[in-house]
């Protein structure tokens, strides 16, 4: 099998991975909350962002390697952190930050993985970005920030729009519990695919370990969207900056009055996102608020993007909007959930070849020139 020759796109890997993975663990992974109509809209958004190709350009060589925050990435993308990664296939995490450390690019770690900031200390390299989802007992806030840079995570992601949890219907129905407990619904759910559940067997059943040391006998440490947590506040980014000396993203925003809040209050860059649909399912798609927070924020400002991203088309496509990085979650779980370590590698050289491809037929060098390549602008020139 030659994987791009019978995988030759995202959605490839989707459809192997919902083939191999338990109809729970799917429903955790795609789903998002309500009707799943604000993960619609952030496909629709994309979709409308019409591009202009150039002729007369000769062979263009693309750049891809692109500067964040301080550091240098050879690509502008990364991985997102996913509350959870271990479910979709144990030791997901690993593999991917491993990938990461390979390849230039960053890696994203959430809270409420399956692994600990002490699982990934020997994997991660000078890659770490860590999203906070802050515990409620300040102590156990300030232990969480202390292990994650110990463990050499150098980029803080406060998620700003959690200020309570959601109801996410689907993964209600699937039977997902969090943490995953065995019943006989998701046993039966599992011996249907049984290459995940060897491997389930062999790891052991994906826990939250990064807050198991903060667990007690009344309270044991559970998703974020169960457990008591501290809703993200103005005072809470004070303490964090006592907390952490490295930058701190504000992850979650929609709104361009927001945007400018955040960055005057003093946020190193701003993360576009509506979580991927799975805290609350009235917002725009993510497409449609990036532009206007870019136009309110200025043009030197970093923007993170994340929703929806299926191809290097669409990487190119959010960077045309006013997007400086962006960040996909579901796909890189799509290639470890196919074949692992090779399914990341794959989805890397993926968006590689086809945003190589789209700046050729732009003739661009560098990704952030596609700016100028919005389909609206140019005809507004013609």
């Amino acid at each position: 099998m030659e994987l791009d020759l019978d995988y030759p796109t995202l959605a490839d890997l989707k459809a192997r991975a919902r083939r191999r993975l338990p109809h729970f663990a799917w429903e955790y992974l795609d789903s998002g909350t309500g009707g799943d109509m604000a993960i619609r809209r952030s496909r629709a958004a994309l979709d409308d962002v019409v591009l202009a190709p150039a002729v007369l350009k000769g062979r263009t060589v693309p750049d891809l390697g692109t500067t964040l925050l301080g550091r240098s990435y050879t690509r502008p993308w990364g991985v997102s952190p996913v509350g959870m990664t271990g479910l979709f296939w144990p030791g997901a995490e690993i593999t991917l930050a491993q990938h990461c450390v390979a390849q230039g690019l960053p890696f994203g770690l959430s809270t409420v993985a399956a692994a600990s900031v002490e699982d990934l200390a020997p994997h991660v390299g000078d890659r770490g970005w860590f999203q906070l989802y802050p515990p409620a007992e300040p102590a156990h806030c300030e232990d969480l920030l202390a292990r994650a840079k110990a463990a050499g995570f150098h980029t803080l992601i406060l998620t700003v729009d959690v200020p309570g949890p959601s109801r996410r219907e689907r993964q209600r129905r699937g039977g997902l519990r969090t943490p995953p407990s065995i019943t006989p619904r998701l046993m039966w759910h599992s011996m249907q695919r049984p290459a995940w559940a060897l491997a389930v067997a062999r790891a052991g059943t994906p826990t939250v370990r990064g807050l198991a040391k903060y667990a007690s006998a009344h309270e044991p440490a559970r998703h974020v969207g169960l457990a008591p947590h501290a809703a993200p506040d103005v005072d809470l980014y004070h303490k964090l900056r006592e907390m952490w000396d490295g930058p701190i993203i504000a992850k979650g925003v929609l709104v361009p009055s927001d945007a400018v809040m955040l960055r005057d209050l003093g946020f190193d860059a701003v993360w576009v996102s509506n979580h991927g649909g799975r805290q609350f399912d009235g917002p725009p798609g993510s497409a449609t608020a990036l532009p206007l927070v870019r136009a309110a924020v200025g043009p030197d400002y970093p923007v993170i993007y994340d929703g929806a991203i299926e191809s290097g088309l669409d990487v190119l496509r959010a960077i045309a909007l006013g997007a400086d990085f962006v960040m996909l979650g579901r796909p890189w779980l799509w290639g470890v959930a196919a074949f692992g370590k090779a399914g990341v590698a794959h989805v890397t050289h993926i968006l590689t070849e086809d945003v190589t491809s789209g700046m050729v037929q732009m003739g661009l060098t560098r990704p952030v020139e596609v700016r100028d390549r919005l389909w609206d602008k140019v005809a507004a020139k013609a």
